[in-house]
């Protein structure tokens, strides 16, 4: 605390202070409302005076009263023992102000990687999260941050090639997902060495990775990420394997796509869009009879879309998959209950 007295010729043990200011965590006090008068600044840390300054306030004066302990006229007062000890203390907090000015811009890069991220300039994100990792390289953050921009980065080149109609499984883009994935697997390991290890980092780093390796072909490494997301934190199993249903429906697995999908429906029955998958993973089995020359659905198939539209009767993929059920020559329930909002 710092506190303030008029009672300067007291003896220190009757002194009142009337006015006192908290120190906040980065060393600073702030305070107003003080009459004018000559008055006698304290420095005070459980209970024992650390420095001290005389100053006069005039009324509307705003001055700033700095210490640091170390003044001249203080320090003669001291002993042997208390001059090292706020020497000691003095070294102790610049060192602390450094790592704190560390960690701020360790911050802003942060914030500014991901607004470039979500504004496009993947490759810039991509680059400053690299060099933090160098400055950081045990932070657990800053790696799975590097992971989820090299996803980003290496969608947005796919999304490219398709554009430009050129491989999609180019090397190098199967590369930045390779890197991804890496990035996502080293802030698993650090988080698993931190003193306080954080489940939601494990389950959504493995998330990410799942989808990392399965876009760059690995799918069998992709589907075990997204079970040990669900082991490190289970209440993420709906989530997890409607993301391992999807990826493997995007990549054209159809089987394993509805496998996931039924995994997804167990953990999260009231999840629409896992039964929207199931039904789009199981329709390409559908055949003709040749007899009625009406299509025959796999099992499950029109279950799975009925339930789609029983749980979303006005939701993203009502319109297709009514219309998909009537050109199938299926039946489409009239009524629904109320979608979720």
């Amino acid at each position: 605390d710092v506190k303030l007295t008029t009672d300067k010729t007291l003896d220190p043990k009757d002194r009142k202070y009337p006015i006192s200011f908290p120190l906040d965590a980065t060393g600073n006090y702030k305070g107003d409302k003080i009459g004018p008068g000559d008055y006698l600044v304290v420095v005070f840390s459980d209970g024992k005076s650390l420095d001290f300054q005389n100053i006069v306030l005039k009324a509307g004066d705003d001055k700033i009263v700095n210490f640091d302990m170390t003044r001249e006229e203080y320090m003669k007062a001291l002993s042997t023992e208390e001059r090292a000890a706020i020497e000691e203390n003095k070294k102790h907090n610049a060192g602390v102000m450094a790592e704190n000015a560390k960690i701020g811009n360790i911050n802003a890069t942060l914030l500014q990687a991901r607004a470039d991220e979500k504004s496009g300039k993947t490759v810039e994100a991509v680059t400053a999260l690299k060099g933090l990792t160098a400055v950081r390289p045990d932070e657990s953050v800053i790696w799975a941050s590097l992971g989820e921009a090299q996803l980003a980065d290496a969608d947005a080149a796919l999304k490219a090639a398709k554009v430009a109609k050129t491989p999609t499984n180019d090397p190098a883009i199967l590369q930045r997902y390779t890197d991804a994935a890496a990035s996502y697997q080293k802030a698993i390991d650090l988080n698993a060495t931190s003193k306080k290890p954080s489940p939601e980092t494990v389950s959504g780093s493995y998330l990410n990775m799942g989808q990392a390796l399965a876009k760059s072909g690995k799918l069998k490494e992709g589907a075990e990420a997204y079970e040990a997301a669900v082991k490190a934190l289970p209440s993420t199993a709906g989530t997890a394997y409607y993301n391992e249903a999807a990826t493997f429906y995007n990549a054209g697995k159809m089987q394993e796509a509805a496998a996931a999908a039924d995994k997804a429906i167990a953990a999260d029955p009231k999840r629409a869009d896992s039964y929207y998958v199931k039904g789009q993973a199981l329709v390409p089995e559908a055949k003709m009879d040749a007899k009625t020359n009406k299509f025959i659905l796999p099992p499950g198939c029109l279950e799975a879309y009925q339930q789609y539209l029983e749980l979303e009767p006005n939701g993203a993929r009502s319109a297709e998959v009514k219309d998909l059920l009537t050109n199938l020559g299926q039946p489409v329930k009239n009524s629904f209950k109320a979608g979720r909002k």
